[in-house]
């Protein structure tokens, strides 16, 4: 038995279905023709911009539609976020204008340590947490709640970042520390 029976039982599921593998293959050769790209069938339905757009982010930024977010997010202008993102808003967020938010990025504005090492019986705890304008965040990046990464921030790729940083600075590590150049 193949896929298509697998999924489907009635002649009109099937032909939904043909009919969203067209579209898939189209979408897919225009991309790769224009763009010299291949993605994933949500990513090439949905408008990254548009998404930005309704979530109330500022002029020109855009999200990918495998992005999660919750809460309280504001964005600034011209930010770009990557795929695979976790962008929790919970006890407030604000990310600025010019920042690349790379793939596989984790910012969090809570912790559930001790509800969870308590059983239970400890609330949740909600910290905001800030990142600057023209900020650079690596593959993979972690961010904890109640950070504070100042303008021109760039963050190594694999880092964990728990402590808040100024203006310029670059760090990178676990947890991530300020390099010295």
């Amino acid at each position: 038995m193949n896929r298509k029976e697998k999924l489907s039982n009635t002649p009109q599921e099937l032909d939904l279905l043909k009919k969203l593998e067209t579209l898939k293959g189209e979408l897919d050769q225009m991309f790769k023709s224009d763009l010299n790209r291949s993605l994933p069938f949500n990513e090439l339905l949905f408008d990254r911009w548009e998404r930005a757009k309704k979530l109330g982010f500022g002029e020109g930024s855009s999200i990918y539609d495998s992005a999660y977010v919750f809460g309280n997010v504001q964005v600034g202008e011209r930010t770009w976020i990557g795929p695979f993102t976790i962008i929790d808003g919970s006890g407030r967020l604000a990310i600025g204008s010019n920042c690349s938010i790379s793939a596989g990025v984790q910012i969090y504005s809570h912790d559930t340590v001790r509800w969870a090492v308590s059983g239970g019986v400890e609330p949740y705890e909600y910290a905001p947490v800030s990142i600057g304008n023209n900020c650079y965040l690596g593959p993979n990046v972690v961010i904890s709640s109640g950070v504070s990464l100042g303008d021109g921030c760039i963050v190594g790729a694999n880092s964990f970042v728990n402590k808040s940083f100024p203006p310029g600075s670059k760090i990178a590590g676990n947890p991530a520390k300020e390099l010295i150049t």
